[in-house]
């Protein structure tokens, strides 16, 4: 039976073990999986064992009382068995319970190690090895520390703070340092200072250099500070010079009368108690007076008042315990006496007391105590006591007794109180006088014998200069009976302020240092603080000495999280470079007057174990290649991959105010980084290096306030890269903007990292910048193969944010270069270039893309853009953009015909152009301007007029998708506009960008979109891209046009005749089927070249070439309408080598292009396939020539047929695409389609323009091939005022043989009106609702007289009034009614024709809008109008 019952005993242990292992196995614990493993096996055989009473399951207790023992008999053997159960179950229950116990042991209690107090030499070299295993227990100083074979370093935590000084500490083969454990964090105060100079004499070790905490091979490094936030977000916004400051405010007055206590709690200012004691009803309120104060704690403050009277039933026990507190006027205290009383209990010298007499019912008396109490860290509080009898005034009624007849105007106040005796005061406050028609009589300029309030108000005729006064009346101030007040008041002034943070201050204590950042276009906004004692604060709150200067958000903000973020800088563990008092013997002291030669830790490849966290970093880092404050160096997997478990981390770090970048990730992949906070550094901050770098993680990690430093090209400023040039060719010039100048928080040399979470908030270039290293360099040269990172698929990007960045909150583009100065290419190594990332699977580009993925990505402040992302594919879904200068560019990889086009899209993302985050004004005035809605001053990111643009269209193609544009709005002067264009651009535009589901928020219809126009900023509009802009409205949601293309208003090989001018935009809405040729020239190169559209001769479009003149080819991208024909002119001879490409051509797609040639010009003409991935070219066809223009339809992929029409100069093709495109493609599945023609030209041939040959031989009637679009009705536009009202006006002639009639009229949203009579025809609408008001004819007789008539209806027109004009007949072209015409806006000394076509506006301002046609034979407009028309606000 007892072992029966043991045995049960043990089941049940084992169940409770049982359960322990399998929470502590789902938790993470992979030490426990054998022992849980060993625990089921040891449950089954034991329920096995249990068996043997029953039969069936566990025995009972009774059912075992109740056998028989004879039942019980058990052989030895499994008496045996039972008992090496029991011991085992025993022994797995002891390594359950001693388990968690060995895990929670700290470092410095493990049994075995030795105390070692290495006291003060810095001449001692301290090697620990041979299995030693120290415990330093106290602050020492040495000359170094190693430690190597077996040795062992653990830091006592201790309650005294350790300071432990050493010039490095090399941790080697089988070395160990400890400083708490992952599961026992140190808690004490330790600080690690690294001393020691660049020009030391000791010789420097020559893998770690000097002044270092290294990890060499073999080596363990465990450092375990206390868990504290890392960094949250303000929950409220900072004002700036806001403080804590509260105020409070007691008052009292009839009803409460008696004498009033406030107890005040001296270190906070607050009110702990206060009572109300009515001495004057009665002497038990007098006693409980006494026994209240005397119950006051000392060290209290007491404020006390008389309100009314408190005199009456005062006893002796009151007063004295009054002047027991400091009191010398309590005990006189009479009738209705104000009195007032401050102390601290237990010092009387500290009492201040104001005792006044009552005055009567008709005058005002007062007692008023002022104490000002100091609380410690910079806080005060003011108390103030007043005790008092008010006497309130009123005016009396005015009062004329007498007039100016006789002597003059007498109003004495005698005669007066006889005339009106119960209606004035026998002691008037206060005299006013006025003449009747209420002028002052200080004003009237007249004399006054009496104007007193005593006396009265006397005005002699005889004083007046005109003889005679003016007849006044006069009014008195008269006091009303007192009554009481009694009030206490508390201000508190304080020089600290309450952070409400968004997380609990988990570890944030008194003394830690923080840093808020900037939430504006500045990153030197951030700002400091230290933590103050709050016992007051909740858990998301904390008190920090001073009060900030500049404004910081803490909240939302249209739409946006602009939350500040708030790092914290204090741990209890410190690491720090001890630096002297100012630069010295290094070229880093060209650029910086401080000492940059800081500490650093670096962990060298093959390390046994490092795991860093809750750590302080300060005056760390070198301005010299390779010593960083944290720096995991050619490591190779530092994760499982790589056999360490756990893996490698460093987490919980402050890094700040350092020389050189923050953590360096340098050959190394699998690295966890995560919650650190790295503030005021030199270079990059988080920093990968060569490109091999993969895996590794960055999470919720801060960067800000990240400065220019001088290790690489891409770390330095302007004036650097001027200074610095080792590396470069003799007679390089630094450009740097190209070269260098890219300080960026987070430098990702890789795609494959991981960014979650993550902030850079502030930078003086580049908050996350993407670069690509086309081969790996430096030590990690050759470990992948050339342009492997421009394919590699990106790790996760989610939940980022970028803010006071200059260049950008982020860029993926541009790559380092990877090969040194030469005579071709002078610039140092590793300057910027350029490179192009285009992902695909497995990093091979022949295998299927993938999309760089980027989730929530918000970007504000940023002074350039918000983001900068070339290459393919690209796509951002969720994120936010606001206040940047431009919000998003997606740029092609425009590397021709290398990239193969993209698929690059932003869907479900909010783009703010002026919030409600204004900032603060700033002494650059050309950074504060007015802006926004309401026009109010805010700061601005590049200039007062800088065109602020939401989503920039470049090249393409692109994809923008249920995406809502808030708070672009458009200043005359500032050209803000919600979609824009790359400004000076040289590049492509392709058809294919399309923009669908937009929502417009806030945005004047007018501001939607704007393709430029010559200016600041714009400049000439005269570069390739500029011209041929283009973007495909899907379905109307910008233009209301659904389907239509919104191009450049003056590009002709776009247009047709049904096209609509947008003026406010400088566009046209069109329709078509649209693509490009790329037209390569090459002898010679640098040509300008004239593109025209047949149907439009007399508008030819002008390209100068996107490539610079001086390459050895030139190239021309115009956009072309599908199915018509074109001329090629170019300003000299033409080119002896032409090839055309055919971009974004589908199947059967074609143009015909007549290319200009000097007479007797012969041709070899071939199409063929080119492979933008194999480089291979496989010729297709042969073109022949043919005397019939007509057979060039005829063409196929193996023959085609060319026309050559010497005449005119003019070699015609059809170029037609023979194969299928992808969607996302520039050329056909199969490669680029070409045509190239090879022409021998006579010697000394002049230009090739055939322009005046070609015309109008040539020319054709354009057509319209694809309908235009219907606008969409005002049942589908969002629910907004504002719409376009289409209208459009045509004045013209035809001839049927020699028939001639002429025709006019004006339509207005598709219903015309014709106009009956020769003359002018007028249509007045509505500026606001575009209804027509009014229409009138004027004939030709009219306007060739007196323009009385027009002039008068004109006039009588209201403002903001749209009036329009069209001609029939044979227009009065000259004379004074054409001034009406100037009056509505048209240019002065318009020159008139027969045909006119004229939209004006009668109002006090010129709308864009405003537009005049004239024609011999046909004047036509056709556009849209804004409604309502709204003035635009000038600069």
């Amino acid at each position: 039976r007892a072992l029966t019952i043991n045995t049960g005993s043990c089941r049940s242990r084992v169940w409770a073990a049982f359960a322990f292992c399998s929470a502590k196995r789902a938790e993470g614990f992979p030490a426990l999986a054998l022992l849980w493993t060993s625990l089921c096996l040891l449950f089954a055989d034991v329920q096995r064992g249990g068996d043997t009473s029953t039969g069936a399951g566990p025995a009972h207790p009774s059912t075992t009382r109740a056998q028989d023992a004879g039942a019980l008999k058990l052989s030895l053997a499994e008496i045996y068995r039972q008992r090496r159960k029991m011991r085992t179950c025993g022994a797995l229950l002891g390594a359950v319970l001693v388990l968690p116990i060995i895990h929670a042991v700290c470092p410095d209690k493990v049994p075995g190690l030795q105390p070692w107090t290495p006291g003060f030499s810095e001449a001692h070299h301290v090697t620990i090895g041979y299995g030693r295993k120290v415990l330093l227990t106290s602050s020492a100083t040495v000359h170094s520390i190693e430690i190597l074979n077996g040795g062992k370093l653990v830091i006592a935590d201790t309650n005294l703070p350790i300071l432990l000084r050493a010039k490095h500490i090399l941790i080697g083969n089988k070395g160990e340092l400890h400083i708490g454990s992952a599961d026992c964090p140190y808690k004490g105060n330790l600080t690690i200072s690294l001393y020691g100079r660049s020009d030391d004499s000791d010789e420097e070790h020559s893998y770690f250099g000097r002044k270092y905490v290294g990890v060499g091979t073999g080596g363990i490094l465990e450092i375990h500070g206390q868990k504290k936030l890392s960094w949250t977000f303000l929950n409220k916004t900072l004002h700036p010079g806001e403080g804590n400051e509260n105020s409070y405010h007691f008052e009292r007055s009839w009803g409460n009368r008696g004498i009033i206590v406030h107890i005040i709690d001296p270190k906070t200012g607050e009110v702990l108690h206060n009572d109300r004691f009515d001495t004057y009803r009665s002497k038990d309120e007098s006693r409980r007076l006494a026994q209240y104060v005397e119950g006051v704690e000392n060290g209290q403050i007491l404020a006390m008042v008389v309100n009314d009277e408190g005199s009456n039933n005062l006893e002796d026990t009151a007063r004295k315990a009054l002047s027991k507190l400091g009191s010398r006027h309590f005990h006189r205290l009479g009738f209705r006496h104000p009195w007032s009383f401050i102390t601290v209990k237990g010092d009387t010298a500290s009492a201040v007391e104001d005792h006044a007499i009552y005055q009567g019912t008709k005058a005002s008396s007062e007692a008023r105590s002022v104490r000002a109490f100091h609380s410690g860290y910079g806080e005060r509080f003011t108390i103030t006591t007043v005790s008092q009898w008010v006497q309130e005034a009123e005016w009396t009624e005015w009062f004329d007794r007498d007039d100016e007849r006789g002597s003059g105007d007498w109003e004495k106040l005698s005669d007066l109180h006889k005339a009106f005796p119960e209606r004035l005061c026998s002691n008037p406050l206060d005299i006013e006088a006025e003449t009747l028609d209420g002028i002052p009589a200080n004003m009237t300029g007249e004399v006054f014998s009496k104007f007193d309030k005593n006396y009265g108000f006397v005005c002699l005729n005889k004083d007046q200069p005109q003889g005679i006064c003016h007849n006044y009346r006069v009014r008195f101030l008269c006091g009303k009976l007192v009554r009481p007040q009694a009030s206490v008041s508390i201000d508190t002034h304080s020089n600290c302020s309450i952070l409400e943070l968004a997380d609990e201050a988990q570890g944030w204590w008194p003394g830690d240092r923080l840093v808020v950042a900037s939430t504006d276009y500045s990153m030197h906004q951030a700002e400091e603080f230290s933590v103050l004692p709050c016992p007051i604060c909740t858990s998301n709150q904390v008190k920090v000495e001073g009060k900030p200067q500049f404004l910081h958000m803490g909240e939302m903000v249209d739409g946006v999280d602009m939350r500040a973020e708030v790092g914290l800088l204090s741990r209890n563990i410190l690491i720090r470079g001890e630096m002297e008092a100012g630069c010295y013997g290094t070229e880093a002291c060209k650029f910086f007057s401080f000492d940059t030669f800081g500490g650093h830790l670096k962990v060298e490849h093959g390390f046994k174990g490092v795991h860093i966290q809750g750590v302080e970093f300060v005056h760390m880092g070198q301005q010299s290649m390779g010593h960083y404050p944290v720096h995991f160096h050619m490591n190779g997997d530092v994760d499982q991959r790589g056999g360490y478990d756990p893996p490698t981390y460093v987490k919980d770090l402050s890094i700040h105010h350092t020389f050189s970048r923050c953590v360096t990730i340098h050959g190394s992949n699998g690295l966890l980084v995560k919650d650190i906070v790295g503030y005021n550094a030199l270079g990059h901050c988080f920093f990968t290096e060569d490109g091999p770098e993969e895996r590794n993680t960055f999470e919720h990690c801060l960067g800000l306030m990240v400065k220019a430093g001088t290790l690489l090209p891409s770390d330095r400023d302007s004036k650097m890269c001027r200074d610095i040039t080792d590396g470069a060719y003799p007679g390089y010039v630094a450009k740097p903007r190209q070269d260098c100048s890219a300080t960026s928080t987070f430098w990702i040399a890789n795609p494959n990292n991981n960014l979650i979470d993550c902030a850079a908030a502030g930078s003086e270039e580049t908050g996350f910048w993407f670069i690509f290293h086309h081969v790996p360099t430096g030590p990690s040269e050759g470990m992948y193969s050339p342009g492997k990172t421009e394919h590699t698929p990106m790790g996760r990007f989610i939940n980022n944010r970028a803010h006071s960045n200059y260049r950008a909150g982020m860029i993926l583009d541009n790559g380092v270069k990877t090969t040194q100065a030469n005579a071709k290419d002078k610039r140092p190594f590793l300057s910027l270039i350029g490179a192009r990332y285009g992902p695909h699977q497995d990093a091979d580009p022949f295998k299927p893309r993938v999309p760089a993925l980027i989730h929530h990505f918000v970007a504000y402040k940023n002074q350039d853009h918000g983001a900068w992302l070339r290459g393919g594919d690209v796509w951002l879904d969720d994120c936010q953009f606001a206040d940047n200068g431009i919000g998003l560019t997606l740029a092609s990889g425009g590397t021709f015909p290398d990239d193969d086009g993209s698929r690059q899209e932003v869907k479900n993302s909010l783009f703010v152009g002026e919030s409600e985050n204004r900032g603060m004004p700033t002494l650059d005035s050309r950074t504060w301007g007015p802006g926004g809605l309401d026009h109010s001053g805010r700061t601005l990111p590049r200039g007062v007029d800088f065109p602020i643009r939401g989503m920039q269209i470049y090249d393409g193609p692109i994809n923008v998708q249920n995406c809502t544009f808030r708070k672009y709005v458009a200043l005359d002067g500032r050209h803000t506009s919600a979609f824009g264009f790359r400004l000076n651009n040289s590049w492509q535009s392709c058809p294919n960008n399309n923009v669908t589901d937009i929502t417009f928020d806030s945005v004047p219809i007018t501001s939607r979109v704007f393709f430029g126009e010559p200016g600041p900023w714009f400049n000439e509009m005269q570069m390739d891209g500029d011209k041929t802009t283009i973007f495909h409205d899907v379905d109307g949601s910008v233009s209301e046009y659904p389907g239509a293309f919104l191009v450049k208003e003056d590009n002709w090989l776009l247009r047709h005749p049904d096209c609509i001018d947008v003026p406010d935009w400088r566009a046209a809405i069109c329709s078509g089927r649209f693509a490009q040729i790329y037209i390569q020239a090459r002898n010679p190169a640098n040509l300008n070249m004239k593109m025209v559209k047949d149907e439009y001769s007399e508008h030819p479009l002008e390209l100068v070439g996107a490539l610079g003149k001086r390459n050895h080819y030139q190239q021309y991208q115009p956009v072309v309408t599908l199915a018509k024909s074109y001329t090629v002119h170019w300003d000299r001879a033409a080119p002896a080598e032409l090839t055309v490409w055919l971009i974004n051509f589908n199947r059967n797609d074609w143009i015909t292009v007549g290319f200009c040639y000097p007479k007797g010009t012969n041709f070899t003409i071939i199409s063929d396939l080119h492979n933008r991935l194999t480089k291979e070219t496989r010729k297709t066809g042969v073109f022949m020539r043919t005397t019939q223009r007509e057979k060039m339809s005829h063409t196929h992929q193996a023959r085609g047929y060319y026309y050559w029409d010497e005449d005119t100069g003019l070699l015609f093709l059809r170029v037609q695409a023979h194969n299928d495109k992808d969607d996302f493609a520039f050329c056909s599945v199969k490669g680029c389609e070409r045509i190239k023609i090879t022409a021998k030209i006579p010697k000394g041939s002049g230009p090739s323009d055939c322009m005046e040959m070609a015309y109008p031989k040539y020319a054709e009637m354009p057509v319209v091939d694809v309908p235009m679009p219907k606008k969409l009705p005002r049942s589908r536009l969002p629910q907004a005022s504002e719409h376009f009202l289409e209208i459009k006006l045509e004045s013209y002639n035809t001839r049927f043989f020699h028939i001639k009639e002429d025709f006019a009229y004006t339509e207005v949203n598709g219903k015309k009106i014709y106009q009956s009579e020769d003359g002018v025809h007028v249509t007045v609408l509505d500026g606001h609702t575009g209804k027509v008001l009014d229409m009138k004819g004027f004939r030709n007789a009219v306007l060739m007289g007196i323009p009385a008539q027009i002039e008068n209806y004109i006039n009588s027109l209201k403002d903001e009034s749209i009036v329009m004009f069209t001609s029939k007949g044979k227009l009065v072209t000259r004379g004074p009614w054409t001034k009406v015409l100037e009056k509505l806006g048209a240019e002065q000394n318009v020159k008139l024709k027969d045909k006119l076509a004229f939209v004006g506006f009668k109002g006090s301002f010129r709308p864009d809008w405003v537009r005049l046609a004239v024609d011999e034979e046909r004047a036509n407009l056709h556009q849209v109008l804004p409604m309502p028309i709204v003035r635009v606000m000038k600069l």
